[in-house]
């Protein structure tokens, strides 16, 4: 099963916790146990899965990421992101999650991420449950 979501970024650079979309598609699906692909189409997001317990690690994580990876650098393409685009490849697009007894198995301190690199902006998500 293809569940699409929709995320509305706020800032240039945020990390949006997207777990309950992940709670929302396996339930849903009423797989009880299987796995969850969850992958974003855009080349300059990317999806992660990280602490969701302390906003603090989200933060961080954003501000060194911009610290490696700079807005201003004397990058040749010409829409002046190419610091997104470069982020969200050191990320990822898609993330793989095992569903156990109708439940995604993340740890007691884990979320499933939206990263944004280039925004605000309306972006989708798609997270395909399959069961097995």
């Amino acid at each position: 099963m293809l569940f699409v979501y929709e995320v509305k970024t706020k800032k240039r650079e945020e990390l949006v916790d997207i777990t309950n979309y992940l709670l929302d598609a396996v339930e849903k699906s009423r797989v009880r146990d299987g796995i969850a692909i969850i992958y974003c189409p855009h080349t300059t997001a990317a999806i992660t899965i990280n602490e969701n317990a302390d906003p603090t690690v989200k933060e961080d994580i954003i501000n060194f990421l911009s610290h490696l990876i700079p807005k201003n650098f004397n990058y040749r393409h010409l829409e002046g992101n190419s610091d997104a685009h470069i982020k969200s490849s050191l990320i990822g697009s898609s993330e793989t999650i095992i569903i156990k007894d109708g439940k995604p198995l993340l740890g007691t301190w884990q979320g499933l991420f939206f990263a944004e690199f280039d925004g605000p902006r309306t972006r989708k998500v798609y997270i395909k449950i399959i069961e097995g």
